[in-house]
């Protein structure tokens, strides 16, 4: 099985428990084990980040991950569009485990640094193309008022296409699934980028 990273601090600095980790081999239901094996065989090559907590309702993780394959290996989405929309994602969430995995894979994708970088510091940023646009105000619009104007969506449907904007708002919604496992469980953080905390900022106390 695929081993998980080492835990993830607090704002502290201090290690913070897993509280859902991989469970031991010799403890795996049958079902659990079909179900490691069926994510195991695929793309992902194993249990990681947050299938580990969900490998407790098996056969939800098996139905999940297969979402998550479909949008990210078979979507309609470019794939530097999808991976700016994950950090969007994790952004709102501060989910560290889903920046520092996807973070790299966004700038491979070919997704501006600078773009990665606003993101980080949830800022709009600046110099995006249509298509990049469309990601961002769609999403930020959905967050922040639940709905999407006529504007945004014709802008978005222009850009990316119907079943594009379909693949956006599922591609949030799954990703922030995830995020909301990920928070729960503690789920220990791999080694690379790091969110900045907003944590501060947002609530206005005191630096």
């Amino acid at each position: 099985m695929t081993q998980v990273p080492a835990p993830a601090d607090d704002d502290s600095g201090a290690a913070r428990p897993d509280r859902l980790p991989l469970p031991p081999d010799e403890e795996l239901s049958a079902e659990q084990r079909a179900a490691v094996a069926e994510i195991s065989s695929g793309p992902r090559g194993g249990v990681i980040g947050p299938f580990a907590p969900l490998l407790r309702s098996p056969e939800l993780m098996s139905r999940l991950q297969k979402v998550g394959e479909q949008l990210r290996w078979s979507g309609t989405l470019d794939r530097r569009l999808f991976e700016m929309a994950v950090l969007f994602v994790s952004r709102r969430w501060d989910q560290q485990f889903e920046w520092g995995h996807h973070h790299p894979l966004a700038l491979e994708a070919g997704l501006d640094p600078a773009i990665a970088e606003a993101i980080a510091h949830d800022r709009r940023p600046e110099g995006m193309d249509p298509a990049a646009e469309a990601v961002w105000d769609v999403l930020d619009q959905l967050h922040r008022t639940r709905v999407v104007s006529d504007d945004t969506y014709a802008r978005a449907l222009a850009a990316l296409g119907d079943a594009g904007v379909v693949d956006l708002v599922v591609t949030a919604g799954y990703y922030t699934t995830l995020a909301m496992v990920m928070n729960v469980a503690q789920t220990p953080v791999p080694e690379g980028p790091r969110l900045p905390d907003l944590h501060q900022r947002r609530t206005g106390a005191p630096a």
